[in-house]
């Protein structure tokens, strides 16, 4: 069974912070959640570091990296 891990992330557009719950099972995978606030498309990247850190990133749509 896979954690659920809550997480404070800033919206690219609006900038503001809101709390998401992060499945650690999408590590190395990438999935686009809307903004709570401005309902936005946020392209999010989950991985784990080597020492099982959760590691969140967050994007706008058109963001490349």
């Amino acid at each position: 069974m896979s954690a659920l891990h809550q997480q404070h992330v800033d919206c690219p557009y609006c900038g503001e912070s809101i709390e998401v719950l992060i499945d650690e099972s999408e590590a190395g995978q990438q999935y686009i959640e809307d903004c709570q606030v401005c309902c936005r498309p946020i392209l999010f990247h989950v991985a784990v570091s080597m020492d099982g850190e959760l590691s969140v990133t967050v994007h706008d749509e058109n963001e490349t990296f």
